[in-house]
This record gives structure tokens, C-alpha cells and sequence, in this order.
């Protein structure tokens, strides 16, 4: 897991030109964030669904 901080560029450009322009560092990079978001999800804890609601009682005031 990745501990440092991620930077992301502003209207559209890369925060780092460099390292973007490389050629082949892109695909690596897809390939290990969705590695990083699989694991997250085989990882993931099953919660059981909320039990329903109790009904609720609802007075209408009708006058005449």
C-alpha cells in the first residue's frame, strides 16, 4: 500500500510534466491503482443490511 500523497494536475495539465510525457509509465500506473482498488475490495468487510424501520404513526389534524 502507498502511503505517500497523490498530486493531481490542474485544468487537465499533469502536476508533473516529466514523469507524464514518459512513454510506458502510464499503463504502469493503471495497472497498479487497479491492483491497489481490487485489493480493496477482496479486502472489504460484508455488512449486513439495517434492520427495517419502525412503523410510523402519523396524527392528521382535519378542522371544520
Amino acid at each position: 500500500m502507498q502511503n505517500n500523497q497523490m498530486e493531481f494536475g490542474i485544468e487537465g495539465r499533469p502536476a508533473n510534466n516529466s514523469v507524464a510525457l514518459r512513454r510506458g509509465h502510464r499503463p504502469h500506473r493503471a495497472r497498479w491503482w487497479f491492483a491497489q482498488m481490487r485489493a480493496v475490495v477482496n479486502t472489504a468487510m460484508d455488512w449486513s443490511p439495517a434492520p427495517p424501520a419502525r412503523p410510523e404513526q402519523v396524527y392528521l389534524r382535519l378542522s371544520r
